[in-house]
């Protein structure tokens, strides 16, 4: 007989309600299809799972650096159900449903019909990353990271814009298998070197692998598989082609907000890569890190030559993205604060920056900067609230990629002094010459006289409420950073201590 246990730390299983009350959501909007009450059921559906995340919130212990809320229930050993949080989960569950509550209001926004198909897809998307955010159990890391993945590939292609969405989706299953394959190895790995070192059943669970040693030629080989799985859905340079496409001709926003705004990759990392893998990690980081300077200015100089909004964002993902691992690859404490802190602020940004490019096509079809100009003049509050966005990636002060930057900026210069630092923070300032630019050329030039003639009506107030949620959170953490500090501060002493004696 199955039955689920939890701590007392609150009065009902709350990780599993997570993950439950968007599986319901998804049986709400199949059951209602056509009918008019699907769009207020589900902006109240994904409202209630923000006030269950924000209660999460509220019950988590911000000075203990244990796992809490756990939950388990008897499962076959392989498939062991162990959920249970810590800060930086709390912080990206607050981020997964933040963000799924705009897109339900997005979606219908942009016309993306039928309704209640994309929004059960959404909701089954956000299932699986919120068992993503709180298994402690690798094989249903995976499992569930497949699952997001082809659902978030089906809103690739169902409600894509392009004609040559095959193409996209060709390379995206190319480049996602391809990852799901080595992480799935990786994790099979570790489940046989536990079988191994204890002569007994098989193991995927968090804890039971970090009490078993892993032989040095192992760790290098299970961190290769892992690293490379995680780097192609961060996407980390050179394992990044199928981004440009899927931005370009796929989804405008929503899939783009669910792969880059969410930084699952990130995550995985953070919560089961480093954990297990420390000496391999110590091994491997100088090249990683190699990597991501290089990342840096080829996805810099790559946007600067786009004449597509859209795959102009996609390059300044990659190039951001870069600097974010050189903070995670630093090992120090003020290096994953700072990182994690970055990650979300890029989920923010970039999802702002998406938001807003979804609602620009929506208006004037196109992505060609040749082909925009003058939309401020028409739709302002869109276009500051793609400037806020902007200069968040960029990490302007006011912003929360102001202090994230600057603690990732000073971890690296402790890693590996000055020059290296200093040429991340100059491919910061090509990314800000970019992202500039297309704000100039799309806002605030005036249009070519020979380009097709554009009408392009007022903003709706639904889109002035997502453009207005856009600018508040972005300049609302900016300004009160201190409590996500504090969130994610004492959670990350334990993995910070595997690496101090490196320091």
């Amino acid at each position: 007989m199955n039955t689920l246990s939890w701590t007392t730390q609150s009065a009902y299983p709350i990780v599993t309600t997570l993950q439950l009350v968007p599986l319901a959501a998804m049986g709400l909007m199949l059951t209602l299809r056509h009918r008019r009450i699907v769009r207020p059921a589900a902006a109240l559906a994904a409202a209630v799972e923000l006030l269950l995340a924000i209660d999460l919130y509220h019950r988590f212990d911000v000075h203990q650096s244990a796992f809490q809320f756990a939950e388990r229930l008897s499962f076959p050993p392989l498939l062991s159900y162990h959920a249970a949080v810590d800060g930086v989960s709390v912080l990206f569950i607050l981020l997964t449903a933040l963000l799924t509550l705009i897109i339900t209001i997005y979606g219908p926004v942009r016309g993306l019909h039928p309704y209640w198909r994309f929004l059960a897809v959404v909701f089954a998307v956000q299932a699986t990353l919120m068992g993503m955010f709180t298994t402690m159990n690798l094989l249903w890391f995976v499992f569930l990271s497949a699952a997001q993945l082809g659902l978030v590939g089906y809103l690739l292609w169902r409600w894509a814009t392009s004609p040559a969405k095959d193409l996209m989706i060709t390379r995206f299953v190319q480049f996602m298998g391809t990852g799901l394959l080595l992480l799935m190895m990786g994790a099979l790995t570790l489940g046989w070197n536990y079988a191994d070192a204890t002569g007994g059943a098989w193991s995927f669970d968090l804890l039971a692998l970090s009490g078993v040693p892993v032989a040095a030629p192992i760790q290098s080989a299970v961190f290769i598989l892992l690293f490379y799985g995680l780097a192609i859905r961060i996407p980390l340079f050179p394992f990044h082609g199928w981004l440009p496409l899927a931005a370009e001709h796929g989804n405008v926003a929503v899939a783009p907000v669910f792969l880059l705004g969410l930084k699952v990759g990130v995550y995985g990392l953070l919560r089961f890569v480093f954990p297990l893998l420390p000496d391999a990690v110590m091994y491997w980081h100088n090249y990683v890190v190699a990597f991501a300077v290089a990342g840096i200015f080829y996805a810099a100089l790559l946007a600067m030559m786009q004449v597509n909004m859209r795959r102009l964002l996609a390059f300044a993902v990659v190039s951001h993205t870069n600097i974010l691992v050189i903070g995670l690859f630093s090992l120090t404490h003020i290096a994953f604060q700072g990182s994690v802190l970055l990650s979300v602020n890029f989920g923010l940004a970039t999802a702002g920056l998406l938001f807003m490019t979804g609602l620009v096509y929506r208006r004037t079809g196109t992505g060609h900067l040749a082909q925009l100009g003058g939309l401020f003049d028409h739709i302002p509050v869109i276009g500051i609230a793609f400037l806020v966005a902007g200069l968040s990636i960029i990490g302007m002060p006011g912003t929360p990629g102001f202090d994230a930057a600057h603690l990732v900026m000073e971890a690296a210069i402790e890693r590996f002094g000055a020059l290296l630092t200093i040429a991340a923070a100059l491919g910061n300032v090509v990314a800000a010459g970019f992202l500039l630019w297309a704000f100039q050329r799309a806002f605030l030039a005036p249009r070519d006289p020979d380009a097709r003639p554009l009408v392009v009506q007022a903003a709706t107030p639904i889109e002035l409420f997502i453009a207005g949620a856009v600018i508040v959170v972005l300049l609302g953490a900016g300004f009160y950073l201190e409590p996500w500090l504090e969130l994610v501060d004492t959670s990350l002493e334990g993995l910070s201590a595997q690496f101090d004696h490196s320091s």
